[in-house]
Order: C-alpha cells, then structure tokens, then sequence
C-alpha cells in the first residue's frame, strides 16, 4: 500500500523548505496540487525545478475560490463536493502507491491540505511534512523583530466582521492579518480605529521573487492581492540597555 504525504512548502522561497520535503517532493512519482483554474497554481511554480521527469500530475482546481461568498451556500456545496471528490481520488491512488499533496506554509496552518486530512482518516495513511508558514518568512523580509517579551500575537483573518477586527486589535500586540484583498478596506478602518495603521505593513510574495514591502498607509485599497498579509509589530518588553 501507499499512502498520501502532504509536503508543506514554507514560505515560498524552495531554499526555505525543510530537508524531508525537498527529498520527498524530488523523488514523488503522484503529485498533487492546488490551483485556480486556468491558473499554473503557486505551489507547482515553487518547485518548477525539482520534479522528476517522469512524474505524474494530478492539478486539483478550486470549483470557486473568490466569486462567491465564503459563507454563502451555493459556496459551501461546491467547496464540500470538491474536497470529497479529491478525498476520494487520493484514497484510491494511495492503494498502489506513494502520493505527495503539495501545499503552500504550513499544512495545518490554514491550509487547504485540512479538508482532506478529515476526510481521509481510517482510509488511507496520511504523513503530514510541517513548514515554515508564509507569515513568517513575511516579516523576516522586514528585518525588524516581530514579537518582544511578552507580546501578545494575534493571526486574524480579514474576512471577519470589522468590530471582530477592532476587538482583536484592541487586545493583542502584534498583529498578523491574512486573506487581505478586496477586505483591505476593512482592515485599513480597523487599524485606524485603533490607531495602528501608521505602524501596518504590506508584504506581498514574501520571500519570493517579486516580494513587494510598503506601508500600509501608503497602499490603496485596490493595490493588494488576496494573499498578501498585513503585519503589525509587537513593542513589548526589553532587556534595559547597559549604560
């Protein structure tokens, strides 16, 4: 028998990835992957360079991923119907042999590699290779520490309801927030109101080519892909300087 190994990838740059998913993407004969259609996907453009030559690929395309609400239900059966056929076409690949899912960060850091790991127990082995998430090979590329003492950090998703947002912001000290895109404005009027937009940072393909920093405040909201992620730096404690 086989069995599904999802390699998380890291951050984005393939330098970044561990050892044990390097070897394994390397040598995978199945490889299966996320994408939009009509799109290469991100995490085949990550190793590009690394494939063997002989192997097999199996392109999984989200049926929808920003055209409709996430929470409508015309969203929600499309998206159970595609993880379930997913499931099932990996289970069936699995009986004869090794299949590697590649998946962008950290697999079960918001990854899309979740909804077929619930679905696949007690019917097929599933070896899940942890990873560097995208967040923090983001503000690595800042070079400015994140977190101090005992700074609280909050990972926030930008599809919550902006006085989520506030309440959030309002008690942590360091802020992580995904999924931006067309909810940059809410975001933005979040940070303001809790006067931390003037410290927010853009950063766009962290780690990778094309990586993109600004300042938030000087972005616009129509200038920030769905993936980019906000950061706010913690201020917390420090040891006293010697004098």
């Amino acid at each position: 028998m086989g069995k599904v190994i999802c390699a998380g990838l890291g951050p984005g740059n393939p330098d970044l990835m561990s050892v044990k998913s390097d070897r394994t993407i390397r040598g995978a004969k199945h490889l299966a992957y996320f994408r939009k259609k009509g799109r290469k996907g991100q995490a085949r453009t990550i190793v590009a360079d690394m494939l063997r030559d002989d192997v097999i690929e199996y392109p999984m395309e989200y049926p929808v991923t920003t055209e409709l609400h996430f929470g409508s239900d015309e969203y929600k059966a499309l998206m159970v119907a595609f993880y379930a056929e997913w499931a099932d076409r990996l289970e069936t690949l699995a009986r004869d042999n090794d299949v590697v899912v590649l998946c962008e960060g950290d697999p079960f850091f918001y990854g899309s590699f979740m909804h077929l790991h619930t679905r696949l127990q007690g019917r097929a082995e599933v070896e899940v290779l942890p990873a560097i998430p995208g967040m923090v090979g983001c503000w690595n590329a800042l070079d400015t520490p994140f977190t101090w003492g005992d700074d609280v950090l909050s990972v926030l998703m930008a599809t919550l309801p902006e006085d989520d947002l506030i309440t959030h912001m309002q008690r942590a000290d360091a802020l992580v927030i995904m999924k931006t895109g067309r909810n940059l404005p809410r975001v933005r009027r979040a940070l303001a109101a809790t006067g931390r937009l003037d410290d927010a940072w853009l950063v766009e393909k962290g780690t990778m080519p094309g990586q993109r920093i600004a300042k938030l405040a000087d972005t616009a909201d129509d200038d920030c892909p769905y993936f980019a992620i906000v950061l706010v730096h913690g201020q917390g404690r420090r040891p006293e300087a010697a004098e």
